[in-house]
């Protein structure tokens, strides 16, 4: 699988947060630093869901401070009923026709690496259900 890139501009564009923010929680280290180095610098999806969990929960009133704590898992998330209007990031996995998975990474806690085993494991299960499930129509 491979990982969009984003700029610094498109990051901002993807999440709504401005360029400057983003770079000031680079260095509060909020947000991780990007890949590469000064005009080669890209972002991935983890920044952009690192950004819209920030994000969200600046909307909902928490301090910097407490997303600090609550990103380095000094502190349970709390538990936040989505407002009209409010980003998350999902993941959608299309198993097979009529068969989809969503998954919040943000909710499950899982990083990419995680993430990306989860999903070959579940491709992996439904390949051998469908697959028995086919041999017994035979």
């Amino acid at each position: 699988m491979d990982e969009a890139r984003y700029t610094l501009f498109e990051l901002e564009d993807a999440t709504g947060v401005p360029a400057r923010t983003i770079r000031y929680y680079i260095q509060r280290e909020l947000v991780d630093r990007p890949g590469g180095e000064k005009r080669g610098a890209y972002y991935t999806a983890t920044h952009v869901e690192q950004l819209l969990r920030i994000r969200r929960w600046s909307e909902e009133g928490l301090s910097l401070e407490r997303i600090a704590r609550l990103l380095s898992a000094q502190d349970a998330p709390p538990a936040l009923a989505p407002q009209p209007g409010t980003l998350s990031v999902r993941t959608h996995v299309h198993l097979r026709p009529g068969l989809e998975l969503v998954i919040s990474p943000d909710e499950i806690g899982l990083d990419h690496a995680e993430l990306r085993q989860l999903i070959r494991s579940i491709l992996d299960a439904t390949d051998r259900a469908v697959g028995a499930r086919s041999k017994r129509k035979e």
